[in-house]
């Protein structure tokens, strides 16, 4: 390649393959290495099927493609790459015409187009949360005083016996007053104080956090990329954000315990557009993984909405309030699940990114 091919292919913001007649990788951009979470050095002249899990027949309308000449374009499939969870991509193959046989692979992931969404719907949750919040604390938590009041006083006149109904009251009024707390804590979250972030110096206070009480009897493993740069990120925001995570993996697991994986990576090829154009690019992975009995399939599309819970009792607040987080922050969080296999993915930007270099005009 001349030095402006090698420029255009260094700088194609969506993972490149070219493949050589055997189907086998002759040469990736920097975004597929991100993808693949591997170096070019390491998948060179390795099979592209032994490198990506594609859930679809491909080989032979690949041979196809390659026989007539002709571009292949395959939508909505799921890619995995065997080190993580599939996301669901479209892939572009067209053979390369100075180069008979060779073709080359475009991976488009479809996960931040379909959520693109995301953060406006979040937020217009938030505001119907906030304004729901703002009513119930005033013309429920006011009665509730009175009636625990009520009950107490009660229970003064009765015999051992009779407390357990005035008892049942005082438990259940405080279980609903510490339910309204939690839905006031959803919107009074105030604004991000963005600032460099060190995401494992987050990630390790957090898991410290958890094994010494939530989750004293799973085991947490963490595979941490040490060259990720910093996040622009507001690091008590954030800890809250892992903290519930770490939570909700322990609680799937139920008293027996299991493994939680933390894991960082850097992945180039990840960008949101934003309503007024612009984009920005969230190359900054944390993915925290469990393998419980993963999400209802009724709720999984909807995980990130208030009040929709997996368990019972649950209120339903948690993951909406890590989404509104990380809207504020620019990012975002995603989920995959099976069951046995549970990833929730954060993605931010880094905190060079800030300023004049923060957004940038998406190209069409």
């Amino acid at each position: 390649m001349s030095a402006a091919d090698d420029a255009i292919w260094t700088s194609l913001p969506v993972p490149a393959l070219m493949l050589d007649e055997d189907d086998r990788i002759a040469r990736i951009n920097p975004a597929a290495e991100g993808f693949l979470m591997s170096s070019a050095r390491s998948v060179i002249g390795q099979p592209v099927w032994d490198r990506l899990a594609v859930d679809a027949p491909l080989e032979e309308a690949l041979q196809r493609a390659r026989t007539h000449d002709a571009p292949l374009f395959v939508n909505d499939v799921d890619v995995g790459t065997g080190d993580r969870a599939p996301m669901q991509c479209t892939l572009q193959i067209a053979p390369l015409s100075a180069a008979p046989g060779r073709m080359l692979l475009l991976i488009a992931p479809r996960e931040l187009a379909g959520r693109v969404s995301q953060n406006i719907s979040v937020k217009s949750a938030a505001r119907s949360a906030i304004g729901m919040a703002e009513m119930l604390a005033h013309e429920i938590k006011n009665p509730l005083a009175g009636i625990t009041g009520a009950a107490q006083l009660l229970s003064m006149g009765l015999k051992s016996e009779d407390l357990e109904l005035t008892d049942l009251i005082v438990s259940e009024s405080r279980r609903i007053v510490s339910l309204l707390d939690q839905v006031e804590q959803f919107g009074n979250i105030s604004a991000p104080a963005l600032q460099p972030v060190n995401v494992h110096d987050v990630l390790d206070r957090a898991r410290r956090s958890a094994i010494v009480g939530f989750a004293a009897k799973m085991t947490v493993v963490e595979h941490y990329d040490p060259s990720l740069p910093l996040a622009l990120a507001d690091p008590d925001q954030l800890l809250q954000v892992v903290l519930n995570l770490l939570k909700n993996a322990a609680e799937a697991a139920g008293g027996s315990g299991g493994t939680i994986i933390l894991r960082s990576y850097y992945e180039q090829s990840l960008r949101v557009r934003r309503g007024n154009g612009s984009g920005r690019s969230l190359p900054l992975q944390i993915e925290i993984e469990d393998d419980g009995p993963g999400l209802p399939p009724d709720i999984a599309a909807e995980v990130f909405e208030p009040f929709v819970s997996g368990r019972e009792n649950g209120t339903g607040l948690g993951l909406a309030l890590a989404a509104k987080i990380l809207s504020d922050h620019g990012g975002w969080i995603s989920v995959s699940s099976t069951p046995g296999k549970t990833i929730f993915r954060i993605s931010l930007p880094r905190a060079d990114q800030a300023g004049a270099g923060q957004e940038q005009k998406e190209q069409d």
